[in-house]
């Protein structure tokens, strides 16, 4: 058997897989499973948001070490699964060299979602958020329409474009502009609340979510690099805000409210979240499970705070919730759980709060950046609280089972 292009192959479906959305720590585990299917008697991963290297020694005594540098991310969600099927089909089979190029290839090859479903995805993301944080149906039009120009202007930009900063900057700048355009035409009256719908289509406060998780594992790396990759999307978006807002002589006056109404918010997160599952390339019945995963979890997080005016306690119940859905879930659809975890937790998700903090320093108030920040920070820790505990339950349960919940190069 050919070791160095085994060891290429795996990597090629670890590359795919961290391009494509999945976390660092799951990625270690499939890349130690199929490591440890084909025999080496020792191996070793590390994996950050921009690297992946392998470390093998052959059952011969050859010592093998793979890197890979990651220079461009685009979340899909379908070629996540499919790549996840493939990784069990590695160590189920162990396929050769040959074969298994040809399998990733043929997974690679797989037709691209339709253009329009990023069209109908954008709307339904921004509309459904700016409706969620208190705006009317005239600002719900104009969230549709920079919603379509985010969707158009972004592909075109992401193909000449790759700094983030930069990249929010731009469009965030041409979002502001046609909103308040459209707010002083008559056309909307709440142009903070469309914005900041609107900002979930650009903020990556999971970004943040997912960085303190990750050092709250010890995963200090890791987690330092995402929350500091969201800040940076986070302040590009600020900038272009402030720009657009300096040029038309505008103050940002209004923030944000949740809609009154908690049906309406149930209807609209929904509508929004079920938006992103499609945003993130997720199809078939997985979009509709993404849909009741966030209904559901932002009627737990209504309930709890209605009782309990907490938002940390309502959040940690919440991602409680969440965690295990989509640990249940992906056992049920054999899929990866974060394509269940991630548009399902989108409701609790602080980009807002993470958009308010960074505006606060580039327009130099500090009240407002300690309030955000302070919201911010908790609302993190108590959704990265809530999945370490299911984690926990999780390994506990597996255990019980006698199953392996996560592979490590110790197992």
């Amino acid at each position: 058997m050919n070791y160095h292009r085994i060891i290429e192959g795996i990597l090629d479906i670890g590359e795919e897989m961290l391009k494509s959305g999945a976390e660092n720590y799951r990625l270690e585990d499939a890349l130690y499973r199929m490591l440890k299917s084909y025999g080496f008697i020792r191996y070793d991963v590390f994996v950050i948001p921009s690297n992946i290297q392998v470390s093998a020694k052959t059952p011969e005594g050859e010592l093998i070490t793979q890197i890979r540098h990651i220079e461009s991310f685009e979340n899909d969600f379908d070629r996540l699964d499919h790549l996840n099927d493939l990784s069990r089909y590695v160590c189920a089979h162990k396929p050769d060299a040959d074969h298994l190029k040809a399998k990733f290839d043929k997974v690679i090859s797989l037709p691209e979602q339709p253009e329009i479903l990023r069209y109908v995805a954008g709307v339904m993301g921004g509309a459904g958020f700016a409706v969620f944080f208190g705006s009317g149906f005239a600002d719900a039009i104009v969230a549709v329409i920079v919603s379509l120009m985010i969707v158009f202007v972004g592909k075109w930009l992401s193909m000449r474009e790759g700094n983030l900063m930069i990249y929010n900057l731009i469009l965030a700048f041409l979002s502001e502009v046609i909103i308040i355009l459209a707010t002083r035409n008559g056309i909307g009256t709440h142009p903070d609340r469309i914005m900041i719908g609107i900002v979930m289509l650009l903020i990556s406060g999971l970004g943040t979510t997912n960085g303190f998780r990750e050092l709250l594992q010890r995963d200090f790396i890791s987690g330092s690099i995402n929350i500091l990759n969201s800040i940076l999307g986070a302040t590009g978006i600020a900038l272009g805000i402030a720009l657009a807002m300096l040029l038309f002589h505008e103050r940002l006056e209004e923030g944000f409210m949740l809609t009154p109404s908690i049906p309406m918010q149930l209807i609209s997160c929904t509508i929004a979240c079920i938006g992103f599952a499609m945003w993130f390339k997720v199809r078939g019945r997985k979009v509709f499970y993404s849909g009741v995963g966030a209904f559901i979890t932002w009627g737990i997080y209504a309930l709890i705070y209605e009782i309990e005016p907490s938002n940390f306690l309502a959040t940690l119940i919440a991602a409680v919730f969440v965690g295990f859905y989509a640990f249940i879930m992906s056992r049920v659809n054999k899929a990866p759980s974060t394509i269940f975890l991630t548009a399902s937790v989108f409701p609790l998700i602080p980009g807002p709060n993470l958009y308010y903090m960074m505006y606060g320093f580039v327009s130099n108030d500090s009240a407002l950046i300690s309030s955000e920040g302070v919201l911010l920070a908790t609302t993190c820790l108590a959704i990265a609280f809530g999945f370490n505990i299911v984690d926990v339950v999780s390994r506990v349960i597996m255990s019980t089972l006698k199953r392996e919940f996560r592979v490590t190069k110790n197992s």
